[in-house]
C-alpha cells in the first residue's frame, strides 16, 4: 500500500525544527527521521511508540501491515487518515529505534519529554487522544492518574475514558495473541472507537460529515 502523498503542516512551523531533531543521533541505526504529522486544526491526535523501518525508509508513519489494521480499527480511509486536518501523528519516539530480539527498539527516552509539551498544546482543536500500545500508556493520564493499572486495564476503559481519550494495544499482527485472549476488545472497544472518531470527523461537515461532536480536553503534553 503506498499512503496519498502529504502535505506539509505548515500551520506549525515548530515542525521544521523538529524535523532537523538530532537529540538522538549517537544511539540511531540511521541518520535522524523525525516524523511528525500535525497541524493546527487536527481533531484527533494518535501517540504510539516509534516509527517502524519501513516508516523510516519511506517517511511516511504506520504505512505497514500495523498501519493497515489501525486504520481499519478506527474506521477510516487512508486518505483521511493522512490528512493532517483530521489526524495528528505525534508518536513516544520520533525516529525509528532499530531492530532488537523480538522486535523493534524502545522509543528513544528523549523525545516525548522534548517535544510533547511542545507540540501538544498547539493542537487546540483535538477532540480525542488515542494512546497506542505499552509505551505511549505508560505516559498517558489514565495511567499517571491511577486510573488503570495496566495496558489492558486501560484498553477496558475505553468507554469510561471517552469522549476524549482511548487507549488501545498496539495493532501490530505480532499482537494477535493478546486480541485472541481479549475478545471483548473487538466486541465492545472497537465499535465504540469507530462511533467516536466518525463523530469527530463528522463536527468538521461538509462531506466528512453533519453530526456534531461533544468538546474533550486538548491533548495533554506527555513527560
Amino acid at each position: 500500500m503506498t499512503p496519498p502523498a502529504r502535505q506539509p503542516a505548515t500551520s506549525l512551523p515548530l515542525l521544521r525544527e523538529v524535523r532537523r531533531c538530532r537529540v538522538c543521533v549517537a544511539h540511531l541505526p540511521n541518520e535522524p527521521r523525525p516524523l511528525v504529522v500535525a497541524s493546527a486544526s487536527s481533531r484527533v491526535v494518535i501517540i504510539g511508540q516509534a516509527p517502524g523501518r519501513i516508516a523510516h525508509e519511506t517517511g511516511v508513519p504506520w504505512n505497514d501491515k500495523s498501519g493497515e489494521r489501525l486504520r481499519e480499527w478506527l474506521g477510516v480511509t487512508d486518505a483521511q487518515f493522512y490528512d493532517e486536518s483530521l489526524f495528528a501523528i505525534v508518536p513516544m519516539g520520533l525516529c525509528y529505534p532499530g531492530r532488537a530480539k523480538g522486535g523493534d527498539k524502545p522509543p528513544r527516552p528523549e523525545c516525548a519529554p522534548l517535544w510533547h509539551p511542545r507540540i501538544l498544546p498547539r493542537l487546540e482543536r483535538v477532540e480525542l487522544t488515542i494512546y497506542i500500545g505499552r509505551y505511549a500508556f505508560e505516559q498517558s493520564p489514565p495511567r499517571l492518574a491511577g486510573q488503570v493499572g495496566n495496558l489492558t486495564e486501560g484498553v477496558r476503559a475505553a468507554r469510561g475514558l471517552l469522549p476524549g481519550r482511548i487507549v488501545l494495544p498496539h495493532p501490530s499482527p505480532r499482537n494477535q495473541m493478546w486480541i485472541r485472549r481479549n475478545p471483548w476488545f473487538e466486541r465492545d472497544v472497537l465499535p465504540a472507537l469507530r462511533a467516536r472518531v466518525l463523530e469527530v470527523l463528522g463536527s468538521m461537515g461538509g462531506a466528512r460529515g453533519h453530526r456534531a461532536a461533544r468538546r474533550a480536553p486538548p491533548p495533554s503534553p506527555l513527560s
